[in-house]
């Protein structure tokens, strides 16, 4: 049985006419860069996550720019993230000049972890924002960071890249309560485009006009440059193609969730818990996601298991010998990239972000998967993990 980790090809099989169609449509009108298509998918989106305006952008790496640009981020600056996410995050910061400053994750929900934030921010000297991300599909603490974003006197940008769809603890949705939230459309993301797309969200009138500005080289109205922006336009058959997707993505994402707590059941019958538990604590020596509590939703861009370090390299072997795709996320956090040498954290000063990149390891979770192909998989773990660890 062959179960790769992302199939996008039964994905396109479901909704081939109407994408078809769509682009049909933008291919007769010859209309490629903005116009009608992505206006009509930004209005869209901002319906859907409850935010006043969207903005489409090139891709979800630029959204993180454009956000950090609209805010004044430049040199010298200092931005809370982080350090176990994509390098997008960081590597927006100090593409600006700015500097990010990493902070240690929860251990049970690999967010960024709010007193460990707090901590780092009091050594901070020019404090600008707090950037945390909605990893894996699961929000953060999102009270607990504006609040401290609130004390700070900084804004938070919500990092949703791998969220969209996702809730929090107050059932608002991922990147529609910080000052801007920033979103990816990459083909693997739960809405992902034919190609790079990106989006911000913002409440604010005037900062979502800035970003339409900054988006075009920093012009309000072509060839008049009130700043300097950069070229990052979400292109019309991109947009066409994700507005037919987001009628389709609540479905998607309770079907991952489906897939997820099946995943949850079966590891669980063979000894696993949930992430909250050590594995210290004994039992099948595999953690599964921390499962939310409603209203919140985890909409699971990826499901993401941890076993012990010395096991789960030899694990991965295990399941790409049977035919199983899998993926890590992350294997290095970002404190410890060569591109970030000589900055503020070194290595074991985020424990908790270490650990993860050592233990953890991404399974198949996509709405075609289905049960027989999940039996395999957790068939394949449980009898690895039980054999090398007697």
């Amino acid at each position: 049985m062959k179960v790769p980790l992302l199939d996008l090809k039964a994905q396109y099989a479901r909704i081939q006419p109407e994408i078809d169609a769509a682009v049909a449509r933008v291919l007769a009108s010859q209309y490629f860069i903005l116009g009608p298509e992505v206006e009509s998918f930004e209005t869209e989106v901002a319906r859907y996550t409850g935010s006043a305006f969207a903005v489409g952008c090139a891709s979800g790496s630029d959204a993180l720019l454009l956000a950090l640009m609209a805010h004044g981020v430049g040199t010298g600056d200092e931005i809370l993230c982080p350090a176990y996410t994509f390098f997008a995050t960081a590597g927006a910061v100090a593409r600006l000049g700015a500097r990010p400053v990493f902070a240690d994750i929860d251990p049970a929900t690999y967010n960024l972890c709010p007193t460990a934030t707090a901590a780092r921010a009091e050594k901070c000297e020019n404090l600008k924002a707090i950037l945390p991300v909605h990893l894996f599909g699961f929000t953060v603490d999102l009270d607990a960071l504006l609040e401290l974003g609130r004390h700070l006197e900084v804004p938070v940008i919500e990092d949703a890249a791998q969220a969209i769809g996702a809730r929090d603890a107050r059932g608002a949705s991922a990147g529609s309560r910080g000052a801007a939230g920033c979103f990816s459309f990459f083909p693997s993301k739960n809405l992902g485009a034919y190609g790079d797309g990106g989006l911000v969200t913002t409440q604010d009138p005037q900062l979502a006009e800035y970003l339409r500005a900054l988006r075009a080289h920093g012009a309000p109205r072509k060839y008049y440059h009130e700043w300097v922006g950069i070229n990052s336009r979400l292109d019309a058959l991109q947009a066409t193609v994700l507005r037919v997707k987001l009628c389709h993505l609540d479905t998607w994402n309770r079907e991952r969730a489906e897939r997820a707590a099946y995943y949850d059941q079966c590891f669980a019958e063979a000894g696993a818990a949930a992430s909250d538990v050590p594995l210290a604590d004994g039992g099948l020596p595999l953690r599964t996601p921390k499962a939310p509590v409603s209203p919140a939703v985890h909409i699971y861009n990826q499901y993401v298991i941890r076993v012990p370090a010395e096991q789960r390299d030899g694990l991965r072997v295990q399941l790409t010998e049977a035919g199983i795709g899998s993926e890590i996320y992350y294997p290095l956090g970002l404190h410890m990239q060569k591109c970030f040498a000589g900055g503020s954290e070194q290595a074991g000063d985020l424990p908790h972000t270490e650990a993860a990149a050592r233990q953890t390891l991404a399974l198949p979770v996509y709405p075609e998967l289905t049960q027989a192909q999940q039996d395999y998989v957790v068939e394949t773990i449980v009898n690895f993990l039980r054999v090398r660890t007697g």
